[in-house]
């Protein structure tokens, strides 16, 4: 069983080259879309805009630090507070500053949940604003 597909003599060569016909006429025609819009969206009022000049803020807030230890102690930085009054006093000082400094707060894993809640009703009796709580990241891994 044979086939007759053809003699070779009669065959055409298949064609393997790129038609860049269309793809010339599609670049031209966004080319002329593009220069026809262009000036429509940069047409706008003349406008003499004021020079920046950037400078840095002058007044850094510091932070404030508070520690409390697990026996209820509050600490300033490094220096005991004798009580709730004498921290509420201290922290109005600094409330008034401008602008006013975060309190931050650490507090030890094992102090009870009644002894840095103290501390933040005397920040809040301050009028302090911004209150921060200092903790351990975790691990990474």
């Amino acid at each position: 069983m044979a086939m007759n597909v053809g003699s070779a003599e009669g065959e055409e060569e298949l064609n393997y080259t790129i038609n860049t016909t269309p793809l010339v006429d599609v670049m031209l025609v966004l080319l002329i879309i593009f220069l026809i819009t262009i000036p429509v969206v940069t047409h706008t009022v003349p406008v003499v805009l004021p020079k920046e000049s950037n400078q840095p803020r002058s007044t850094k807030p510091q932070t404030v630090e508070l520690s409390v230890n697990r026996d209820g102690d509050v600490y300033w930085g490094n220096q005991l507070v004798s009580d709730m009054e004498a921290l509420t006093t201290r922290l109005k000082t600094v409330s008034v500053q401008n602008p006013q400094p975060e309190v931050q707060i650490r507090g030890d894993q094992n102090v009870r949940y009644e002894f840095v809640g103290k501390v933040l009703v005397a920040c809040e009796r301050a009028g302090i604003v911004h209150v921060g709580f200092i903790t351990e990241p975790p691990p990474k891994g």
